[in-house]
């Protein structure tokens, strides 16, 4: 990430070791997995690997997911940002793959949607060339909702990890 990123309310930063207890409090409630697989973490060293894992990707690839901070409270309330792809899928070979995730406590204040405003106009100054795509659930409206408000479509669905999903194409790019 060559630059934070700020809106009115958030700042958007590097994932860094001290935000593991956010880390852990996303990704150990169950409500935030609904749509994840409904895998919860069950201890911090989970969360240890995950920010290991995302560390690892701004080293390999020079992008990852990023840490989005309530500015008000200065409080790690999610992630958000992209996620180098080179596996097949929906048949895709090679892409972004961009994706959020907050607390439950922050659903339904429109952080998603800012954030990921945010991203895209960050990832038109400073990314590469490579197409960028996402996917959710179909079940999951509100991710539904957040997408199409940052331009993306949903142009069909598929199989991941045996669960119906969207695939989005971004249309204002």
């Amino acid at each position: 990430m060559k630059h934070n990123i700020e809106t009115q309310r958030l700042l958007i930063r590097p994932i860094q070791d001290n935000d593991l207890e956010g880390i852990y409090k996303l990704d150990s409630d169950i409500r935030v997995q609904e749509f994840l697989g409904k895998k919860p973490l069950e201890n911090k060293t989970q969360a240890a690997q995950m920010i290991s894992f995302i560390t690892k990707q701004y080293k390999d690839f020079g992008i990852g997911r990023w840490a989005v901070i309530e500015k008000q409270t200065n409080t790690f309330i999610g992630w958000t940002g992209f996620k180098y792809i080179n596996n097949g899928v929906n048949g895709v070979e090679e892409y972004l793959d961009f994706g959020y995730r907050f607390v439950y406590d922050a659903w339904g204040k429109g952080y998603a949607t800012e954030a990921a405003l945010a991203c895209l106009i960050y990832a038109d100054k400073y990314l590469t060339l490579l197409p960028i795509h996402a996917i959710s659930e179909v079940g999951n409206k509100g991710s539904k909702n957040v997408l199409e408000k940052a331009g993306f479509k949903a142009v069909n669905t598929f199989l991941y990890e045996n669960v119906p999903h969207f695939w989005y194409i971004r249309l204002n790019k």
